[in-house]
């Protein structure tokens, strides 16, 4: 497996990519949804900060974090990249219920690995990128894999 994921580095990162745009705002709309700031610091490497909101029947949670995402080009389709990475969040979670003794917040710490595609249009301002994000919960409540997070986001670039 190793061999492999050093095979796939190797490739990827031999390849040219210039990126369409420097930084975007704008939401992720997905599980959760937020508002993303992304930047791109090098060619290929961007950094994704985030704040997202979920609520569901008796609990809610707030998370901030961040991702470091390599980006590599789709060389048939302009715009269109696919990259991969990882990074960390926080989550504030609430819990309630109607009986008094039945309610808490609680804090987890989580691990995150990001994989997707994103695309820049060539003539407008936005961009929309597609990804899953695998979290393991570190610590705290729900602690243990997540395999059902990632989100559409949409997001205006300059």
């Amino acid at each position: 497996m190793a061999a492999l994921f050093a095979l796939l580095l190797t490739f990827t990162t031999a390849s040219s990519y210039a990126q369409d745009y420097d930084r975007g705002i704008g939401l992720r709309l997905g599980y959760p949804t937020s508002i993303s700031y992304k930047q791109f610091i090098s060619n290929q490497g961007a950094i994704e900060l985030f704040l997202g909101f979920r609520s569901w029947s008796t609990y809610s949670w707030t998370t901030i974090g961040g991702m470091y995402q390599h980006h590599n080009d789709i060389s048939e389709l302009r715009g269109l990249s696919w990259y991969y990475g990882g990074g960390a969040s926080i989550f504030f979670w609430n819990y309630k219920n109607n009986f008094p003794d039945n309610r808490g917040t609680g804090t987890s710490f989580g691990l995150l690995g990001v994989l997707g595609l994103d695309y820049k249009f060539a003539d407008a301002p936005i961009n929309l990128s597609l990804d899953w994000v695998p979290t393991f919960f570190v610590s705290g409540y729900g602690s243990g894999f997540g395999g059902g997070y990632g989100a559409l986001s949409v997001r205006y670039t300059f």
